[in-house]
């Protein structure tokens, strides 16, 4: 059973006692020792395998070597036995901050893992890194490291469900900062108080603004939530040193709902587990089968579909085709959600989404310069597709600058329905041709989607594993890590402590490859 809580802001002369606060309240859904279910153990494991295969696809990308240098500057921390980063040896090890930190980085960097969409948007696998971290540093085993992830995903995905930071330009790594803290909290078995601080502190020191992902989107965009990560480990660090917070965080007169969300006249119904209630929001939660943002998913999968149907003679059709030819199209329009129009499509008024020469970090979130891709080529790759030489393509950037983006009402209601037998993140597309007949299709959720015409399950996240991870790791680590991972809820404090992936010898050079502070 869900409990919906009251969320709304308080005056200071106005008592609100602290087991009414939403901190408090989701310190007490980490506190409860209530058992994790086996088909979201499943799903844990599954999205432990994700991680590290889009970590493997991202080693040797410029963000990560920087945050890899930068964590391995810092020795590893007392109190502890440090924690692995992605590549690196087993025994080289960090503090845990830094290892979130580094790993952090190495998850977002493709944009290419788990995600939930609601009221706000979010990439729930991020909290998987700092609680790893923190459970190797402290010797948790298995079971321990179980339980902190499904609390951390429970939290973010419930906040998610009620608060809309991107509507007031925030960020949406403020949900994962007390997520993540309140997941350590499990992990760690601290109380109620320890974690109601933790979360507090976490949530005060992760909101940003929402220009990481607008204009020329920069690297910061990858480290953005490992950030957030490595501060929800050191304000666990300092609540269980007895420091306090700034309170009521949420709901205080000058707090993050008066000034930076709805306003002092706001209120919030934010859902969460019952005492004694399963933790399964994981389970709501779906990935990624293509390296792009999210709501380009289904339409990667549309695009594919049309090439294959319609496109796939191109450039010259065959003798007694009716395929077209590029220069046959005039116009094509994807009439989708508001956010798909406005966050990645023409409603953004980015003129970078139709610039040849923008960022990786950019192209991944237009919309229009997805669709072009994948309708030419049929396909999708996390490399290939987003190379300048491809970006620059003379026949792709025309049809390109052909494709825009509508706002249809009936798809942002599908995108917001909590329904989840409706709920949707595709659209319809209208291609117009020179000679004015149309093609007209709509795709509702991508494939990959529990929902869609091929659910991932978990060969497909072994098989997307040892697509990114072959070329970067040896075949008998590959099998290591496959065969570690998936005893996950038996694991030993020993066999988490070897949950990471080891490079190839040469992939991850030994020595810093940037230098900075540090």
């Amino acid at each position: 059973m869900t409990v919906n809580h009251h969320v709304r802001v308080y005056k200071s002369e106005e008592d609100l006692p602290r087991e009414e606060q939403l901190a408090w309240k989701i310190a007490e859904v980490a506190t409860d020792a209530v058992e994790v279910p086996q088909d979201v153990v499943d799903m844990i494991i599954n999205r432990i395998i994700d991680n590290a295969s889009v970590a493997a696809a991202s080693l040797t990308r410029g963000p990560i070597l920087a945050a890899r240098d930068q964590a391995f500057a810092h020795p590893v921390s007392t109190g502890g036995k440090g924690a692995t980063v992605f590549g690196a040896p087993l025994e080289k090890r960090t503090s845990p901050e830094w290892a979130a930190w580094a790993n952090g980085v190495a998850v977002r960097e493709l944009d290419y893992h788990d995600t939930f969409l609601a009221a706000d948007y979010s990439h729930p696998g991020d909290n998987i890194p700092p609680i790893l971290a923190v459970a190797q540093h402290a010797g948790s085993d298995g079971r321990a490291l179980v339980r902190g992830i499904a609390t951390g995903y429970e939290i973010q995905v419930d906040l998610v469900k009620a608060i809309c930071l991107h509507k007031h330009k925030i960020d949406h790594v403020a949900h994962l900062g007390p997520s993540a803290a309140a997941g350590i909290g499990t992990l760690l078995g601290l109380d109620a108080e320890t974690i109601y601080q933790a979360v507090s502190q976490a949530l005060h020191t992760t909101t940003a603004t929402r220009q990481s992902r607008k204009g020329e989107i920069s690297t910061w965009k990858a480290h953005a939530p490992a950030f957030a990560g490595k501060m929800a480990v050191e304000a666990v660090d300092r609540a269980m040193r007895g420091q306090t917070s700034p309170s009521p965080i949420y709901e205080g007169e000058d707090g993050v709902i008066a000034w930076m969300l709805d306003g002092p006249d706001a209120a919030y119904e934010v859902p969460l587990p019952a005492a004694g209630e399963a933790k399964r929001a994981i389970l709501d939660t779906y990935t990624k089968e293509h390296s792009a943002e999210y709501q380009a998913q289904a339409w990667i999968d549309l695009a594919r579909k049309l090439h294959n149907e319609h496109f796939s003679s191109l450039p010259e059709p065959v003798e007694g085709s009716t395929s077209r030819t590029w220069d046959d199209i005039e116009s094509v329009v994807l009439h989708t959600s508001h956010h798909t129009h406005y966050v990645i499509g023409s409603g953004a008024n980015d003129p970078q989404k139709y610039d040849p020469k923008a960022s990786r970090e950019t192209l991944d979130h237009s919309i229009p310069y997805i669709f072009t891709v994948a309708l030419q080529d049929g396909t999708w790759h996390h490399v290939d597709s987003y190379a300048p030489s491809r970006a620059a393509r003379a026949d792709t950037v025309e049809l390109w600058n052909k494709v825009t983006t509508l706002e249809d009402a009936e798809w942002t209601r599908r995108y917001h329905s909590n329904d989840i037998s409706e709920k949707a993140f595709g659209g319809r597309v209208e291609i117009t041709f020179t000679d004015g007949t149309t093609l007209v299709d709509e795709i509702a959720v991508a494939d990959a989607h529990p929902l869609g015409a091929r659910p991932f399950a978990r060969d497909n996240y072994i098989a997307k594993f040892r697509l990114l991870a072959e070329p970067v790791l040896a075949p008998e680590e590959i099998e290591r890590f496959l065969s570690l991972v998936q005893r996950l809820p038996e694991l030993t404090a020993a066999e988490v402590a070897e949950l990471s992936i080891i490079a190839r010898p040469g992939v991850v050079a030994s020595e810093p490859t940037t230098q900075g502070l540090f």
